[in-house]
């Protein structure tokens, strides 16, 4: 129950962030694809250096300071975003990311789902 309970919690949370985040981004902004290694995946913002590397179960998360490190591997949370096209949960360390010129950057599940985003702006 509990189980069920935060799952539901935790997908209405992404859900809700993520339409905070595309409500703040200008519907003139394309997004470019970026790797991972420059994007703290905590503050979800692109940054110019390569930022500090977490391995959780063989994959690569990315933090840019010790808190973030630690959030990314203690907390499940910290490493799932939702697609903003399909609206599927995706692994941040698998997904294609989209950053806009602000910095903000969004998670997709395949570059298709990235190039559909970039049309409909």
């Amino acid at each position: 129950m509990k189980k069920t309970i935060f799952s539901i919690f935790l997908l209405a949370s992404l859900i809700v962030s993520n339409f905070l985040l595309i409500q703040s981004t200008s519907a003139d902004t394309k997004l470019k694809q970026v790797e991972s290694k420059y994007v703290c995946m905590i503050t979800n913002k692109l940054f110019a250096d390569e930022q500090i590397e977490v391995d959780v179960e063989g994959k690569k998360y990315y933090g840019c300071c010790a808190m973030c490190k630690g959030k990314l591997k203690n907390n499940i949370a910290s490493r799932i975003s939702i697609d903003p096209v399909s609206g599927k949960q995706v692994d941040k360390a698998t997904s294609i990311i989209g950053a806009a010129s602000n910095g903000s950057v969004y998670y997709f599940e395949n570059e298709q789902n990235l190039n559909m985003f970039n049309a409909k702006q």
